[in-house]
């Protein structure tokens, strides 16, 4: 019994001697490609024992490739490698999850801020209806009123304005109209400030109520509710007369009301431009979809041989030598940490690929369900490490480039009793509605019938949330080219100059 708990106590003592290694290893698994690039280049500014491969003739340790040259060429004895770190790296990637768990009560607040930064596998953008669904559960609502306060936010715009149609939702709830719009004035009270208005008006008047001991409070409130269209006119001597004030003291309420959000939505909207590069490409190869790994993207890097011969000059000093093995160790670190991270990349992608292979010959609508749990099994890794491998990865298919995580979707079940993913009945929902007559589109119920009518079970609640992320607006919208929608869109007025 004795040796299993020494065991034990020397792999704690070798990882902690390595921590740092390992944290890299687990940084660069997560990273882009563009970052990764980076990153290799910033290792090189600071440590002088890795260099860039300058002829192609060279015999180099890559770091796209898998062992081209033989081990003793980084790890040399000369250079007291500890062979732990071979083995520890070896490991099932359960250990190095159980090293950082492990670390977590010994690590200070910024320590595990950092491990946190590491681990976050999916980076995601929060979307304005998620935003609010997530507020839904915090209120004091009944379960049938939250049902419906969840219809409600269905039909709320990206700017955050309410565009439902109320006889509509009456025909469609059963509920009244007084009913509706109580549960719509919970929805007002949530985050941002103003969503779930159905004009402009509602929506400063909804941010008016949230600001506290402005001197200006009463003048906003008047202009408001009466005359924001002389605003719109910048009817500045009308507006004087009116609220008795001075032009100098009506700019200053006109600043407070321009302090408000006329699109309270917007906040939630991804607008930084993303640049993308995908570091794996599936190819046919021998009748078989392949995928490889884009080794150009990363520089080839190897130890300098100038620095290794050093270790040998006896003119140079042991303190010199010292320094000089601790930079190679880094430097073979990180060589094996990128080889490491693109072999992951390379079998996690060949699983997805195998998975989905009727996807890249017959578009979105094959595409099956799939778990990270299904591909970690298959591969041999941690279901975590899946997850870091995936984030912020992209993959150059025969129909076109995907991010990794998109091959990742639940799925509904089929009245035969297979499974169809999410993604592909978006895509159904959204030729439905692209082949629709104008004059009558396609309520949510209709869509839902439709796909109970193909064998696929699905809630109309869950139709109207796909066609939300798909930026469809509803059936009453859609009519005759969707003029109604404008009516919503908001005008903020300007004033001179």
């Amino acid at each position: 019994m004795a040796s299993p708990s020494i065991s034990m106590v020397q792999q704690q003592r070798q990882v902690m001697t390595i921590a740092p290694q390992l944290r890299q290893s687990l940084e660069m698994l997560q990273m882009p490609v563009l970052a990764l690039r980076q990153a290799i280049a910033k290792e090189m500014s600071v440590n002088p024992a890795i260099e860039d491969v300058s002829s192609p003739n060279e015999v180099v340790v890559s770091s796209v490739a898998p062992e081209p040259v033989p081990e003793k060429s980084v790890t040399d004895e000369g250079l007291d490698f500890n062979p732990d770190v071979d083995a520890i790296l070896s490991q099932d990637d359960e250990w190095r999850d159980y090293f950082l768990q492990g670390m977590e009560n010994a690590d200070s607040n910024e320590d595990e801020e950092r491990r946190q930064h590491f681990y976050d596998s999916i980076r995601q953008t929060v979307s304005l209806q998620e935003h609010l669904l997530e507020q839904v559960a915090l209120t004091t609502l009944g379960e049938a009123d939250r049902e419906l306060a969840v219809l409600l936010i269905g039909n709320i715009n990206n700017d955050g304005y309410f565009t439902g149609s109320f006889p509509d939702l009456v025909m469609v709830t059963g509920k009244s109209e007084a009913e509706l719009v109580g549960v719509l004035k919970v929805v007002q009270t949530f985050d941002p400030p103003g969503v779930g208005a159905r004009d402009l008006q509602e929506c400063l008047m909804l941010q008016l109520e949230e600001v506290e001991d402005s001197p200006w409070e009463n003048e906003a409130r008047t202009l408001i509710e009466r005359h924001l269209e002389r605003l719109a006119a910048h009817d500045e001597k009308f507006l004087c007369k009116t609220l008795a004030l001075s032009p100098d003291e009506l700019q200053q309420v006109v600043a407070f009301i321009r302090s408000f959000n006329p699109r309270p939505g917007r906040a939630f909207e991804r607008t930084e431009t993303e640049y993308v590069e995908p570091e794996v490409f599936v190819v046919r190869e021998k009748g078989q979809y392949v995928a490889k790994v884009d080794g150009g993207q990363l520089p080839h890097i190897r130890i300098s041989k100038h620095y290794r011969k050093l270790l040998e000059d006896p003119s140079v000093s042991a303190g010199d030598k010292s320094y000089i093995r601790e930079r190679i160790r880094a430097g073979a670190f990180l060589i094996r940490s990128i080889h490491q991270r693109q072999e992951t990349i390379r079998k996690i992608a060949q699983a997805i690929v195998d998975a989905q292979t009727a996807f890249i010959t017959d578009g979105i609508s094959a595409l099956r369900p799939m778990t990270m749990i299904e591909v970690a099994e298959k591969v041999g890794k941690h279901e975590t490490t899946v997850s870091r491998t995936v984030s912020n990865k992209y993959i150059r298919t025969p129909c076109g480039v995907f991010e990794m995580k998109y091959f990742f979707t639940p799925g509904l079940k089929t009245a035969s009793g297979a499974s169809v993913s999410n993604k592909s009945i978006q895509d159904r929902v959204r030729q439905m509605v692209e082949s629709e007559d104008p004059a009558d589109p396609l309520s949510d119920n209709a869509i839902a019938d439709a796909f109970v009518q193909q064998g696929v079970k699905i809630a109309r609640r869950t139709v109207a949330k796909y066609r939300d992320v798909l930026k469809i607006p509803p059936s009453h919208e859609r009519r005759r080219g969707g003029g109604m929608r404008n009516q919503h869109t908001p005008r903020f007025p300007r004033s001179n100059g």
